[in-house]
């Protein structure tokens, strides 16, 4: 799990695009593509490296009324093993 006072922010290489014909974000980086989610796009719209991994918590959770921190940090978790995120800190 990411910590909560890491700030993410996507590699550098990386980039979130949105793919009209698929009508979704899409993360691209060098030799790959991750088509994501609704919810893994809010997420990765809020990596800037200036919010905690505990305020795009907060903040999905007003916007869906439900705790999301956990599933957030473990989301992003998941993203930095694959070197996509990192704590810009």
């Amino acid at each position: 799990m990411m910590p909560l006072t890491a700030r993410p922010r996507l590699w550098r290489l990386a980039r979130l695009e949105f793919d009209p014909v698929r009508n979704r974000r899409v993360l691209l980086y060098p030799e790959g593509a991750m088509l994501l989610n609704d919810t893994g796009g809010e997420v990765l719209a809020l990596c800037d490296g200036t919010r905690t991994v505990a305020d795009i918590g907060a903040e999905l959770g007003t916007k869906y009324n439900a705790d999301v921190t956990t599933d957030v940090a473990t989301y992003l978790a998941k993203l930095a093993e694959r070197e996509l995120v990192h704590d810009a800190q």
